[in-house]
């Protein structure tokens, strides 16, 4: 894990342009994510983000980085992360994996959320609302003078008892100026002394969770994500401030994957 020096305390100047930053991010997400229906591609909807950032004066924080060609992450499935828009459609019973990163006044703002398009089995509904859940019991621990190891630790306390595994070959960061800053933040809880929190660190939280086991591969373009038996992947994201108190959301959107929305 990094060492405490390393992870950046942002400032309150910079931690407004966050909050605006992530703000973005997330209506950017929400439209997308309302845009996921049937019969429309993948390429479509990574076509509708650029329209959006540009509509919003920014840009994407992913284009071109390490020469990602996407506008977005767009996975579909048994896609766990880091898929690329293209000429797949969209179908009914599908669950698509929206990662949006932008970049504006220097800041980035990242968020993801995972679409069931219509009705999808029961054990998927399962997997998201899981995954939701243990991404808000991550947040709950981002609190100052916790550390780090115990935010990591609650995805898969909350997953693994519910028959659910965590990808441990991704991970959440540290987001700021850069995407990826310091520190790692696991989905499990890492070995070893971890950062202690603290005020003005604003972390990218984001659980990968599997239906069926934990193992994934690369594709051969080098991007995608997959699970090895092909089973479904969820994946929710939020970029967090801690504070003094209560941890703050700066990519706020309604909750997704409740019980009473996915009907379980």
């Amino acid at each position: 894990m990094a060492r405490r020096h390393k992870i950046r305390i942002k400032t309150p100047q910079e931690i407004d342009k966050m909050r605006i930053a992530g703000g973005v991010a997330s209506q950017i997400l929400q439209e997308l994510a309302k845009a996921a229906q049937p019969g429309r591609t993948t390429g479509e909807i990574d076509q509708l983000a650029a329209d959006l950032m540009r509509e919003h004066g920014c840009k994407s924080a992913f284009l071109g980085y390490r020469g990602f060609p996407g506008q977005t992450c767009i996975s579909v499935n048994e896609e766990v992360v880091h898929g690329i828009g293209g000429e797949r459609r969209i179908q009914p019973g599908d669950i698509l994996k929206i990662d949006v990163g932008i970049v504006k006044n220097g800041f980035i703002g990242d968020n993801a959320t995972t679409v069931a398009v219509g009705e999808i089995p029961v054990e998927t509904k399962r997997l998201l609302k899981a995954t939701e859940e243990s991404l808000y019991a991550a947040i709950d621990k981002a609190r100052a003078g916790l550390r780090l190891a115990e935010l990591c630790g609650a995805v898969e306390a909350h997953v693994k008892p519910l028959g659910f595994t965590v990808v441990r070959e991704f991970v959440g960061h540290g987001v700021g100026r850069e995407l990826h800053e310091e520190p790692q933040v696991p989905n499990y809880r890492p070995q070893g002394k971890t950062p202690i929190l603290e005020p003005g660190m604003i972390l990218a939280i984001e659980p990968m969770v599997n239906l069926g086991s934990g193992r994934v591969r690369i594709l051969d373009d080098g991007w995608t994500v997959i699970t090895e038996d092909r089973k479904p992947s969820a994946h929710f994201e939020h970029t967090v401030l801690i504070t003094d108190g209560e941890p703050e959301l700066m990519t706020y959107r309604p909750k997704e994957a409740t019980s009473e929305i996915l009907g379980i």
